[in-house]
C-alpha cells in the first residue's frame, strides 16, 4: 500500500519530532538518547518505519512552543492516518511511538521531570 510523500513526511515529523522533544526537555547525553531512539524505531509498523526512513526528518520551525506544537499536531494526524490506512496498526504505531520517546528519556540512566512531562505529551496526542 505505501505512504504518499505528504503522509510520509508527517510520520517522520511525528516521530523525530517526538524524540526530539523528549530529549531536549532535559539536557542530557544527546548520542545516547539519539542512538536509544533510533534504536527503538524497530518496533514501528514495517510501513510506518519504511515511510519514515524514506527521507530526512523535517520538523516544525519557530520557537520551541511552536515546535511543540507541531510535533503535537504531526503526532495526531500520523495516529489518524495509520488508523485510517492500517486500523490493524494504530494501537502499535502508537505504543512504538511512547516507546521510542522513553527509550530516549531514560537513556542517560535517569528521567527528569521535565523529560517524563514531554512523553506524557506525547501520549496524549496519541491517545484514542
Amino acid at each position: 500500500m505505501g505512504y504518499t510523500d505528504e503522509e510520509s513526511r508527517t510520520l517522520r515529523t511525528a516521530v523525530y519530532g517526538a524524540m526530539v522533544l523528549v530529549s531536549v526537555a532535559d539536557e542530557g547525553a544527546l548520542d545516547k538518547e539519539t542512538h536509544a531512539g533510533v534504536r527503538a524505531m524497530a518496533t514501528l509498523p514495517d510501513e510506518v518505519r519504511e515511510a519514515i526512513s524514506a527521507d530526512a526528518p523535517e520538523l516544525p520551525g519557530g520557537t520551541m512552543a511552536e515546535v511543540e506544537h507541531g510535533v503535537l499536531a504531526a503526532l495526531r494526524q500520523s495516529f489518524a492516518l495509520v488508523a485510517y490506512r492500517a486500523p490493524q496498526d494504530a494501537e502499535a504505531f502508537a505504543d512504538a511511538v511512547v516507546e521510542i520517546c522513553r527509550e530516549v528519556a531514560t537513556a542517560d540512566g535517569s528521567v527528569a521531570r521535565a523529560e517524563h512531562a514531554a512523553v506524557l505529551k506525547v501520549r496524549t496526542a496519541l491517545s484514542r
